[in-house]
């Protein structure tokens, strides 16, 4: 039978599958995620269900009764602006000084670095 708590670690999975950071996003210990992979019967509250949801891009009506799709469809804008509301909450100093540089930068030092990552993103794709 699929139970709320199965469906909670197939979240954990498919996000990574790491308990741990699954559990420090929605600020609960990793010994609270492991329940649910213990105890199928095991139910969450209501505040970890919003958690999940909010933080992992979740159906609550997935979540809570199986139905529909496991993650919310995300538009290209709302996908870029859940990955800036992370990198401002972030302690990663590395990547906000990347994205000040690159918007310090003229037009023509801007197209340097696209032509750099799209040659990254070529070699990193798999060959088809």
């Amino acid at each position: 039978m699929d139970t709320i708590a199965n469906r909670i670690i197939n979240i954990v999975e498919k996000t990574g599958g790491n308990k741990s950071d699954f559990a420090r996003k929605i600020n609960v210990t990793p010994a609270y995620i492991s329940k649910f992979g213990k105890d199928p019967d095991a139910t969450p509250s209501d505040r970890t269900i919003a958690d999940i949801c909010r933080e992992f891009n979740v159906s609550e009506v997935w979540l809570r009764t199986g139905e529909g799709e496991m993650f919310l469809k995300v538009d290209e804008d709302q996908e870029l602006q859940n990955i800036f509301a992370q990198i401002t909450i972030s302690n990663d100093d590395l990547i906000k000084r990347i994205i000040k540089s690159y918007w310090a930068l003229d037009d023509t030092e801007k197209a340097v670095i696209q032509k750099l990552v799209d040659g990254f993103a070529k070699k990193a794709a798999p060959e088809g």
